[in-house]
């Protein structure tokens, strides 16, 4: 029996009809994904000639090069979620290294690895404030929050009288802003 000769079990559609949603896809908001690639490649210029060093394996890395796919292609909470993550791994992954003499936990807390890194310099105290700030706008997307709960996406949107939509723009720009400044720090800048 060819494939022909059986129907698709999940989906009434082709291959043609699935081409056609990519395309529509590619198409959507092609201004905006060229403007949001501008502004990465802009930033990206932070990050000096030779590029960075991304400590923390491949997780980092994915991260990373996921977090920019998803703020080219608008996916917003993507690129919160995916920014943190790389940020978690690349400071902790850096005091773990050795470079700096430091006996880390196995599963240690961001709070201390701000901590850690602060104390050595590895960020600075706006940095620091930032990256809770991150924190901050990463955690009700992850973890619930009941709509009283003043970090509630939709709160956040009738307390600043915002669309929900404006609002993750506004902090996905600040979130990967922030993961290439953190990129651009003379412990992880080559060059």
């Amino acid at each position: 029996m060819s494939r022909d000769d059986q129907p698709d079990l999940l989906s009434d559609l082709s291959d043609l009809d699935f081409v056609r949603h990519l395309l529509a896809d590619l198409h959507d908001d092609l201004p905006g994904k060229v403007g949001r690639f501008r502004m990465l490649t802009d930033l990206g210029g932070q990050m000096g000639r030779s590029g960075t060093m991304i400590f923390g394996g491949h997780a980092a890395y994915h991260a990373w090069v996921e977090a920019r796919s998803s703020f080219v292609h608008g996916n917003y909470v993507a690129t919160i979620l995916l920014c943190q993550g790389l940020v978690e791994h690349l400071l902790a992954a850096y005091l773990h290294a050795g470079l700096l003499v430091d006996d880390i936990p196995d599963r240690i807390q961001f709070a201390d690895t701000l901590r850690r890194c602060r104390e050595r310099e590895v960020v600075s105290d706006e940095d620091v404030t930032d990256l809770r700030r991150m924190m901050a706008l990463r955690n009700p997307l992850s973890h619930f929050r009941h709509v009283d709960d003043g970090s509630n996406l939709d709160r956040r949107s009738i307390d600043e009288s915002r669309s929900a939509d404006d609002l993750l723009r506004h902090d996905a720009i600040f979130s990967i802003g922030l993961a290439v400044r953190m990129l651009s720090r003379p412990a992880f800048r080559l060059g």
